[in-house]
């Protein structure tokens, strides 16, 4: 009876790190992503996820410290248990699972082909002209539709044609989406191996996080330019 009662008890960490951080100092790694993660002076983080990660800390009561780094030696650092979380704008399929507990997807984005009234997002995109910033994800994908790739520095750069664009930018661009989807990310965030306990507390957090609430941080960040 006392074993199945011990098994049936609360997630618990193997190195105590909710125990820990209650109270305390929550040690984020950070990489730089805009709009996710937006590093400024040191020891400043701004950005849609790093307000996130603030809200979450005044949950716990901790006061966040903020680690900059790239994304590869965040997770060394992760495993080595000198951080309690990882953020930067990671999607689920970073290649880290065995280097790091990942949290559930909590935000999906996507990188849509949209225009402004009076210009029209084609039905199909083969041969067709559709501006994307240079060098990215998005470019790669319509040349992949076969469609004629225009580069432009910026989505707002892009009124007589259609663009790619992340969906969450489309109001402040004053586009509306057609019917292409070029690119979804699932958004997560990273946390030490063994730490159920503190993964179960992140994960709650996220769940509580309002739809549309991501959105709109990314949104506010992209407006701000920060």
């Amino acid at each position: 009876m006392a074993v199945l009662v011990a098994g049936c008890g609360i997630p618990r960490d193997t190195d105590g790190t909710l125990d820990r951080v209650r109270g305390d100092v929550l040690r984020v790694g950070v990489a730089e992503n805009p709009p996710w993660t937006v590093l400024g002076g040191p020891g400043e983080v701004s950005g849609a996820e790093a307000e996130l990660v603030e809200r979450l800390a005044d949950k716990v009561d901790a006061r966040v410290e903020w680690r900059p780094g790239t994304e590869s030696e965040l997770m060394a650092a992760l495993e080595e248990r000198q951080l309690d979380l990882v953020v930067g704008g990671l999607a689920d399929d970073v290649p880290w699972t065995e280097r790091a507990a990942l949290t559930r997807p909590y935000a999906t984005t996507r990188v849509v082909v949209a225009a402004v009234d009076g210009v029209e997002v084609p039905p199909e995109l083969s041969g067709k002209r559709v501006a994307a910033r240079t060098g990215t994800a998005e470019a790669a994908a319509l040349a992949d539709e076969g469609a004629e790739v225009v580069p432009v520095g910026d989505a707002a750069e892009a009124r007589n044609l259609p663009v790619a664009v992340e969906h969450w930018r489309l109001d402040a661009l004053g586009l509306r989406a057609g019917g292409h989807v070029l690119l979804e990310r699932r958004h997560v965030w990273a946390l030490p191996l063994g730490e159920n306990g503190w993964l179960v507390e992140v994960e709650r957090f996220l769940l509580g996080v309002p739809d549309g609430e991501v959105d709109h941080l990314l949104a506010d960040v992209g407006r701000s330019g920060s």
